[in-house]
């Protein structure tokens, strides 16, 4: 790598520089941000530790050389290896809170951490979900990283909150979460496959964004989506084996006024023609209207 170090004193200045090589390089994106310059920005503001959505107060900040020479090099690493910003920085945000990340997990980027935040941080409050005080127990099913399980923690503060995951690797990074956001009182980690090890446990709410990635599609994945950990894609040949498996064994964790919010990505029409019994209400997000369905655990026969 040619020492550009010299002649880049600004952050504007690393801005265009970054823009260029992802641009000329095609990378691909798809992890928190949807652009060369979205993805540019995220790289220098969150390598400097300034707020990742404030870009244009530190444009013309000159750049002290040892940060340059950080930028200069995850710039170039971002080009040659492809892997995900988020790996790059080891960090990911879910609508502002951030969150350490490694290859040992998929860059989280669920929709229901909006969704969450939408219907607790709202003016009108929550529509469907359950009052957030009188929650007293939650699961993150396929937790990853944790982020869902900590955000979970923040909004039902009177929640005892399991998470569990497959993956040894996962639940060492959900570890760090837990104890990087101070809810280890909470929050507690399960090693087995989906409802396994929760045997004789009820909850009051069940969150879940499992592997929902069909062959196909993960076959034509772009270098940046093949460095996360293939477990955390794939979701059989359409993608919903898994939503299967945890959609007709929810109704024996849920307790009766209880229910499941549960991230699905795009089978919504095959969940419906296989389950018409069941009354899926999907929820709206800034980027989907069919990705997310809430059921209750009275639609589920839970009595």
């Amino acid at each position: 790598m040619a020492d550009i170090t010299t002649e880049l004193v600004t952050l504007r200045d690393y801005w265009r520089y970054a823009i260029s090589r992802f641009n000329a390089a095609e990378l691909g994106f798809g992890h928190g941000t949807t652009t060369a310059g979205d993805d540019a920005a995220f790289l220098l503001l969150d390598s400097l530790n300034l707020p990742i959505d404030t870009l244009d107060p530190f444009l013309d900040a000159r750049v002290l050389p040892h940060e340059r020479q950080l930028l200069a090099e995850r710039i170039d690493l971002r080009v040659t290896s492809r892997k995900p910003t988020s790996y790059i920085t080891n960090h990911a945000y879910i609508q502002g809170v951030r969150f350490f990340v490694d290859e040992r997990v998929i860059v989280p980027r669920s929709h229901i951490g909006e969704i969450l935040f939408s219907e607790y941080l709202g003016e009108n409050g929550s529509s469907f979900l359950p009052d957030p005080f009188q929650v007293t127990s939650a699961v993150d099913i396929c937790t990853g990283s944790g982020c869902l399980a900590v955000l979970a923690a923040k909004f039902f503060p009177n929640a005892e909150v399991d998470a569990v995951d497959l993956s040894s690797e996962a639940l060492e990074v959900a570890k760090i979460n837990v104890t990087d956001h101070e809810v280890a009182e909470q929050v507690s980690l399960y090693k087995g496959d989906l409802f396994a090890p929760l045997a004789g446990k009820t909850y009051d709410l069940i969150i879940t964004n499992p592997p929902y990635v069909d062959h196909a599609s993960m076959a034509g994945f772009p270098a940046e989506h093949q460095a996360e950990p293939a477990m955390a894609h794939d979701g059989g040949e359409d993608g919903l084996d898994l939503v299967r498996k945890i959609l007709d064994d929810a109704a024996n964790y849920l307790n009766p006024e209880g229910g499941m919010l549960c991230e699905i990505g795009s089978g919504r029409e095959i969940l419906e023609e296989e389950y018409p019994h069941l009354d899926f209400f999907w929820v709206e997000t800034a980027e989907s209207q069919d990705a997310v369905f809430w059921i209750s655990a009275e639609a589920l026969g839970v009595e």
